[in-house]
């Protein structure tokens, strides 16, 4: 078992869901409550990494990061460093594959929200900061997990575009996948079965938790 892959992932995962979350959140409650006719652009713009191949969105990511492109040069001039090939370009690359994972369940929890109990808060002045936070939030809990957990779930399988942008360093930018991809091209199927079982015991608790959050187990074993 490749433990640095492993854990090396882990990282990227839990990484990647935060910043998703962070910046998920906002637009998810944008694409709900806009009104705007256009918005389904934004829409597509998101769900674009799900029929996109890997390969073409790791591609272009690694042209946007590179040293030559503007992000590039600035991050170069501010650290000294490449995005490409090291750890923080395979974060962007993470974030920008796994935005519909956490966008789209959460856009969608939000819009099941009852409109009247969001209006009601507003008419009894609560600001809609205020009832985001506790009108919003918590009904749309359950959709907001779903999303952390399909995006940590979707970096922890990611293949395609980390090899394009991040390529195959030990320690810095091999992941769990890559890692699984060396053992096979080495003949070492009996380290290739022991990681990729690995994987597919994460995948399989992932869409377990997932599933129940569809069906509201919560609502039967409330948290104390």
């Amino acid at each position: 078992m490749d433990w640095q892959a492993i854990w090396l992932s882990v990282r990227l995962a839990v990484s990647t869901t935060v910043i998703l979350l962070a910046v998920g959140m906002p637009l998810a409650y944008w694409l709900a409550f806009s009104p705007h006719r256009w918005k389904f652009l934004v829409e597509a713009v998101v769900a674009l990494p799900l029929v996109l191949p890997p390969t073409v969105l790791g591609f272009y990511v690694l042209l946007a990061i590179g040293p030559r492109s503007p992000v590039g040069a600035l991050y170069g001039r501010l650290t000294g460093g490449m995005l490409p090939f090291s750890f923080q370009g395979l974060l962007v690359a993470s974030v920008l594959y796994s935005l519909p994972f956490t966008v789209q369940p959460v856009a969608a929890a939000f819009a099941a929200v009852d409109r009247k109990l969001v209006e009601a808060s507003w008419c009894l002045g609560v600001s809609r900061m205020a009832t985001f936070r506790r009108v919003i939030v918590p009904l749309a809990l359950p959709g907001i997990a779903t999303g952390a957990i399909l995006s940590f779930a979707h970096t922890m399988g990611e293949f395609g575009v980390v090899l394009m942008v991040g390529g195959n360093i030990a320690g810095v930018t091999r992941t769990v996948s890559i890692s699984i991809y060396d053992q096979v091209q080495g003949l070492n199927y009996a380290a290739a079965a022991e990681t990729s079982l690995f994987l597919v015991a994460v995948s399989f608790t992932v869409l377990a938790l997932t599933y129940a959050l569809q069906r509201r187990v919560w609502a039967i074993w409330p948290m104390s």
